[in-house]
């Protein structure tokens, strides 16, 4: 990605999240950026795909993010584990990202649709991991969906929870330790007597 785009790519994903994508015009993008609309459609032909850019490429960032992180794991379990953590350093710093995503996945307009696909891809990568835990008897017996949901979940609750904190910065080693105690631990498969 050029200097100007990734300019545009930031400037938008920061208004996005802050102002909303309806409220957000192409004016204070460009105003933002500090380029003339033309430079700015040189990039892009509208704000819709502006927007689509932004999922495309953040979602991406996340499910490669995973894909690279569980190559390195032993086991389903620290597969999970790794999955979780790469979410919580996602809301440390991809935050905007989630805002926009988090935002739009409900209602019926293109946005919203296109959101809940990368949502629901992204949850399916989760998906396969757990159903591989569940398959190989290395984590308790789930419906991997719900569970899927579950982890995708904990983004949302871990953008609440430092919103109610009015934190600047979440603690991810401290988010991440409780996970292990309410929620790892109680997916390893426990070995009857």
């Amino acid at each position: 990605m050029n200097k100007t785009k990734r300019k545009i790519f930031e400037a938008s994903l920061k208004l996005f999240s802050e102002k909303g994508y309806d409220a957000t015009s192409i004016e204070e993008i460009t105003a933002t950026v500090g380029v003339a609309k033309g430079t700015l459609y040189y990039h892009f032909s509208s704000k819709e795909e502006i927007f689509n850019f932004l999922i495309e490429e953040g979602m991406k960032l996340l499910i490669n993010s995973i894909e690279i992180k569980i190559a390195r794991c032993d086991n389903v379990l620290d597969k999970i584990k790794a999955v979780s953590l790469i979410q919580l350093k996602a809301v440390a710093k991809y935050e905007n990202l989630l805002t926009i995503v988090l935002s739009q996945v409900w209602g019926n307009e293109s946005r919203n649709v296109f959101c809940k696909e990368k949502v629901m891809e992204y949850i399916s990568t989760i998906q396969k991991i757990v159903q591989e835990g569940v398959d190989n008897g290395d984590i308790v017996e789930c419906d991997s969906e719900i569970l899927a949901s579950e982890i995708f979940s904990l983004t949302c609750s871990t953008l609440i929870y430092r919103r109610k904190a009015k934190l600047e910065q979440i603690d991810v080693q401290k988010i991440y330790k409780e996970y292990e105690k309410t929620l790892f631990n109680k997916l390893v498969k426990r070995m009857e007597d």
